[in-house]
């Protein structure tokens, strides 16, 4: 009898382990997804990437995850969201107006995924009207982060609830946290698709008082050491080769050593300001992990943390006067502060240089992916990667048509061949634009212009900085990319005739500190 029970016993537990299996393989098919996009952060603002702003947490994601070293966003907040969401370049899906793509949300939702999305939504219409089941934020490109502005919404409808602790970042996240409860409690069978985009570290440059206390003596050595510092540590992360030589600084952003004590101070002062609200993000970073460890769905959910552009030039500052934490506070940095955002590329947020396009994006999926913990990847991915990614991993397919949109060929490729660790079919090509600025890279190739003015070659593998423009040295394969970006944009991205009129030949036009065209 006890040996009989004892067969019982252990067929019972294989039975319960083959099931156990089964589950286990049923749900790594289809892994929970967030995608995390933070606003105007550039290369280097993340510890993992080189920063000395404090990210434990972003950074242990990336300890235990992967990171990738030629990952590209679109130079600009609208377009990056609408390639994010759609798969397509910006104008090829219409624009903020969506009308020629399909959202990850209604392509997920479609598939059995509940949908969520918390941040700045910065497109036509408003979330709810293109896929996502819930929804908590702000439909404006910018907003104050204490107080709020009138487009501000809770699943459709206006939400003005803003209390005397209200914080954007904060807030963000406490609403995710209630979306997830409410999916996983009210559909426990259903994977998740949680998309969270905040408005930080985009202007204005207000932090919580905790947070900028935490960096105001910081950057009292200034941007020059600042710079140099941050390019050796990702030398020594491996991060990027050696052969790419760090930038110079802009030609009209002052050694730091020539300001005055005044300018010293308030240069700084916004800088610690700019690092506190990085930190907020990772704070709360943090606060949704242990909410999804707590929940025991940490392991099964994909998540990708990138940034829309890279770091901000332009200074509107107005309310100089009053502390960041104030509301009435309205902080900005320039060229300073964004050429260290951006190390160790030149140029900036609109720029199709490396500095306006290229994103950190940490990936982490224990249950999913098969890279090595703390592995740095050198293929190149783009956002419009992400939407043929949640396809792959939902066991879904592109849909053939949409009601009332008329729908544009996917163009981004699934990340899940480096995801598993290995390497896939890159994209024949990848195509740049924001408004005159212009860039096609196809292998190791880039062309670029500033301002329409002149097209510049670069090996991007050897000089990923863009120091050496080979463009008099080999005008046929100047001649041949261009062509390509011309026909790109009118057939595929589908620019008008003006917006793809030839370039000018002019020299190309420097910044002024404020980000705004120098004459040269």
């Amino acid at each position: 009898m006890i040996q009989r029970d004892i067969h019982w016993s252990f067929v019972s537990a294989i039975v319960i382990g083959l099931c156990l299996a089964a589950s286990s393989v049923q749900a790594a098919e289809r892994p929970n997804i967030i995608i995390m996009m933070v606003d105007d952060l550039g290369f280097s603002d993340f510890g993992c990437y080189g920063s000395e702003i404090e990210t434990p947490n972003i950074d242990r994601l990336a300890a235990d995850g992967l990171r990738f070293r030629n990952f590209y966003n679109t130079g600009k907040c609208h377009s990056s969201r609408v390639s994010l969401l759609t798969g397509l370049y910006c104008d090829q899906a219409g624009s903020e107006s969506l009308n020629r793509g399909v959202t990850i949300a209604e392509v997920l939702g479609d598939a059995g995924y509940t949908t969520a999305m918390v941040g700045k939504w910065h497109l036509s219409k408003q979330p709810t009207d293109f896929g996502f089941q819930k929804y908590f934020g702000h439909l404006s490109g910018a907003t104050n982060f204490f107080t709020g502005d009138e487009t501000f919404r809770l699943n459709g409808k206006k939400w003005d609830d803003f209390d005397d602790d209200f914080y954007t970042t904060d807030a963000n996240v406490k609403w995710a946290k209630t979306f997830l409860d409410e999916s996983l409690t009210e559909h426990p069978d259903k994977p998740f698709f949680l998309y969270v985009a905040h408005n930080a570290p985009h202007y204005p440059l207000q932090a919580r008082e905790e947070d900028f206390r935490k960096y105001e003596k910081r950057y009292t050595d200034g941007w020059d050491k600042l710079r140099a510092a941050r390019y050796e540590r990702q030398l020594e992360m491996g991060l990027i080769p050696k052969q790419w030589a760090l930038s110079p600084r802009p030609d009209h952003v002052p050694d730091w050593s020539s300001l005055s004590k005044e300018d010293k101070d308030w240069e700084s002062r916004r800088m610690a300001a700019f690092a506190g609200m990085v930190d907020r993000v990772d704070q709360t970073t943090g606060e949704l992990v242990s909410y999804l460890k707590e929940k025991g769905v940490f392991d099964n959910t994909l998540i990708l943390v990138c940034s829309d552009n890279g770091a901000c030039p332009f200074d509107r500052t107005r309310g100089k006067q009053y502390d960041t934490w104030d509301p009435r506070s309205y902080w900005c940095y320039d060229t300073g502060w964004s050429h260290v955002g951006n190390t160790p590329f030149r140029l900036h947020k609109q720029n199709q240089h490396e500095g306006g396009i290229s994103s950190p994006l940490i990936a982490h999926w224990p249950a999913g992916m098969k890279t090595k913990p703390g592995a740095i990847t050198e293929q190149p991915a783009h956002l419009i990667d992400f939407m043929a990614t949640c396809i792959d991993l939902g066991k879904t397919n592109y849909p053939d048509s949409w009601p009332n949109r008329e729908l544009e060929p996917l163009q981004g490729i699934s990340l899940t061949p480096i995801l598993a660790g290995e390497t896939r079919q890159p994209h024949d090509f990848l195509y740049f634009h924001f408004a005159t600025n212009r860039a096609i890279r196809e292998g190791k190739w880039k062309v670029v212009t500033h301002r329409a003015s002149q097209w510049e070659l670069y090996d991007i593998e050897k000089d990923g900085t863009e120091l050496n423009n080979l463009a008099d040295e080999y005008p046929k394969r100047v001649k041949e990319l261009s062509q390509l970006w011309h026909k790109t944009a009118v057939e595929t991205d589908h620019l008008t005739k003006k917006q793809a009129q030839p370039v000018s030949g002019k020299k190309p036009p420097l910044l002024n500190k404020n980000g705004t065209p120098a004459k040269n």
